[in-house]
């Protein structure tokens, strides 16, 4: 893993207490919880159904390669902080393990057995099969697109980034599923000029694929990271408004992955960017280490949610918040209460679209995609938790299903309910 992928893991997962000097209560409390939870006056969305208004979009890292899998990087990318090393127990970058059965090609790890004497192996993105797998989940529950994380690609994790696009576009094609190009911009140096040209150069190919995003028409790009206030988003606002203004011109409805508190422009996010903000034609606040279970979802809902809403609103701007399935190894997901509370939030906040964070991020312990579901199938020595860490059984899907009724419940075609209709196990 390089630097600058450490500094972005890193960046993602600071809690709203490192930019306030207090946890989530304190950080939420200074936006006065005595606002009414009333959901913002119903107005017209910014724009009608497309690929992401309307739609349930995950984010798809697509970062997990193994030594001998054929990939360019030649390391265990991102399941080892040695990635010249296999992963262990000394040497371990998730937190949970994921379920791969249904992976044809599987790599042998440095753990000890799972807990039913399974080899403990992991898979490796660059595998198209593994790729395929996952866009086939999509497709059975019933997610709509993806979009696939692009980080500095000009580094020695150009070439393996620049593969894992074709990758996902030929799995997208296969599946029925859509996916975008979305930039995280942590610690890129010369992102200004250097993401002009890799889109013009790169990714701007990919727009001719069926399987491309589209919104209002245009292909549908994001940008993740304008406006952070931290030390690996050093970007002016006028560096950052050019950007967005570029892709624009390139006739690109442009998302922006903002912070979560960029309406008022304190605490995670920088002072003078709101005319910034203001310029993407959806704005996707970032949500994970801000809240970390039911009342913190309502407590987010109360100060951020609904007047975020009503703030895009008046300028025309589709809103897409994060939904989380909440960090396994710290004991949030509540056997699905905790992302149920948030897609009921902000279906009733008549929000556009909703981003759930993440797909496969078995690195923050927030991914949906299929994971150990007891320590029968996590390493006897791993020291991992599994969905089941709090009593309640879950099957290895769950979270997939659960994204799915949420969707649902997005589109109208169940009703609007606080009550979770997903079974943990089936």
């Amino acid at each position: 893993m390089s630097e600058s992928h450490r500094k972005s893991i890193l960046s993602r997962r600071k809690v709203v207490a490192t930019a306030t000097g207090g946890g989530v209560a304190a950080a939420l409390g200074a936006f006065g919880l005595a606002r009414s939870a009333t959901a913002a006056t119903a107005e017209p969305a910014a724009s009608a159904a497309g690929d992401v208004v309307g739609k349930i979009s995950v984010g798809y890292q697509g970062w997990f390669a193994c030594i001998g899998d054929g990939a360019p990087i030649n390391a265990w990318w991102h399941w080892s902080p040695n990635s010249g090393q296999a992963p262990s127990p000394s040497n371990n970058g998730i937190k949970c393990w994921p379920d791969t059965r249904e992976y044809t090609k599987t790599y042998q790890t440095g753990f000890a057995a799972l807990g039913n004497g399974q080899p403990a192996k992991l898979f490796s993105s660059y595998d198209q099969q593994t790729v395929n797998t996952h866009f086939l989940w999509m497709q059975q529950n019933s997610i709509d697109t993806a979009g696939l994380q692009r980080f500095n690609p000009t580094g020695s994790e150009g070439p393996t980034r620049d593969a894992m696009a074709t990758k996902v576009r030929s799995a997208a094609e296969a599946y029925g599923r859509k996916f975008y190009i979305m930039y995280d911009v942590t610690g890129w140096t010369n992102m200004q000029s250097e993401i002009k040209t890799d889109w013009t150069n790169k990714m701007k190919t990919h727009t001719s694929s069926s399987a491309y995003a589209k919104q209002n028409g245009k292909p549908v790009v994001c940008i993740w990271g304008f406006g952070f206030n931290d030390t690996n988003h050093n970007f002016s606002a006028a560096a950052c408004l050019d950007v967005i203004n570029w892709f624009k011109s390139q006739g690109c409805y442009v998302i922006g992955g903002v912070p979560t508190w960029w309406r008022t422009g304190n605490n995670d996010s920088r002072a003078g960017f709101i005319d910034t903000y203001h310029a993407f034609n959806m704005i996707s606040p970032w949500l994970v280490g801000r809240i970390g279970n039911v009342s913190d979802a309502d407590n987010f809902y109360n100060v951020a949610t609904v007047p975020d809403v009503a703030d895009c609103s008046s300028h025309g701007i589709d809103y897409q918040p994060c939904v989380l399935p909440g960090d396994v190894s710290a004991r949030q997901r509540a056997h699905g209460d905790f992302m149920w509370r948030q897609f009921y939030n902000m279906v009733r906040a008549k929000v556009q679209g909703i981003y759930i964070s993440m797909y496969d991020e078995y690195n923050e312990g927030n991914q949906i995609a299929k994971t150990a579901e007891s320590q029968s199938w996590s390493p006897s020595n791993g020291g991992m938790l599994a969905l089941n860490e709090d009593g309640t059984a879950c099957s290895s899907d769950y979270y997939l299903r659960l994204t799915g009724d949420g969707g649902k419940m997005l589109k109208g075609t169940i009703a609007l309910t606080a009550t979770r209709p997903t079974k943990p196990v089936v």
